[in-house]
């Protein structure tokens, strides 16, 4: 009898089309994990593995989850194991467990947390070009705050997305907190859920708020707007990371 098994994932996303699996490319992250699934298990169909969100091509994720179910003797250390030995090096499945039959990596998530990182150094950081957004301006990091206590709660976001359907663009941000460390600069979004591009948008709105080309007023002025043509800026996807999942 098949058993739904829970995998914790972390990817450096940059040489990839993002998570999901499409019709026009194998080089995405769903797909080189679920043709590794179908070569363990020996399978001649395909795997269906439900991961909690789709992450862009460029986005990188230190705790990504999704389940699959899978008909296997092996132990979720074999399949952890197994998975890792034939993985690229960028991909690597840090735990497994069995869950609940009814368990969905996506449907049964409370809320998730992503990180983004900017650079503010007056030249790129070596070591950090391909996971964050450099910045040449300097940022006024207190007015970001600000900006980012308006944008907390329940609210309509889809000015500050790029979602194309009709479908409900409300969510809740639960946090926004902001990090400086040096030349670097971190925010961390909690919510119960994202919309398409919605924290690349939101980042890019405190970039601008941060060198004063917006001020905070405009805020409710753009979310009032229910537009995704409103905000049509968006910080690279390269320093975005999904951390975690809440269950």
């Amino acid at each position: 009898m098949d058993k739904n098994y829970l995998l914790c994932i972390e990817y450096d996303g940059t040489r990839y089309s993002g998570w999901q699996r499409q019709g026009n490319t194998e080089n995405t992250i769903e797909h080189r994990i679920t043709q590794c699934l179908k070569t363990m298990c020996n399978y001649s169909c395909d795997v269906e593995l439900h991961g909690s969100g789709r992450t862009d091509a460029g986005v990188h994720a230190r705790g990504q989850m999704a389940n699959v179910k899978l008909g296997t003797s092996l132990k979720p250390v074999e399949i952890k194991d197994y998975l890792n030995k034939y993985l690229p090096e960028d991909i690597r499945i840090l735990s497994v467990l069995v869950v609940d039959d009814r368990f969905h990596a996506r449907l049964s998530a409370k809320s998730k947390t992503y990180s983004y990182t900017i650079d503010v150094g007056d030249k790129a950081n070596v070591f950090l070009r391909k996971y964050s957004w450099h910045v040449e301006s300097k940022l006024d990091v207190e007015s970001m705050r600000e900006a980012a206590e308006l944008l907390l709660g329940e609210k309509d976001f889809r000015s500050l997305s790029d979602m194309k359907t009709k479908k409900s663009s409300v969510r809740t941000i639960n946090t926004i907190n902001i990090y400086e460390k040096s030349d670097i600069i971190t925010i961390e979004y909690t919510g119960d859920g994202f919309l398409y591009h919605m924290v690349r948008k939101i980042t890019a709105l405190l970039v601008e708020i941060g060198i004063g080309r917006l001020k905070l007023c405009h805020i409710d002025e753009l979310l009032d707007k229910k537009d995704r043509h409103a905000f049509k800026l968006l910080a690279p996807a390269k320093g975005l990371c999904l951390e975690e999942v809440f269950y």
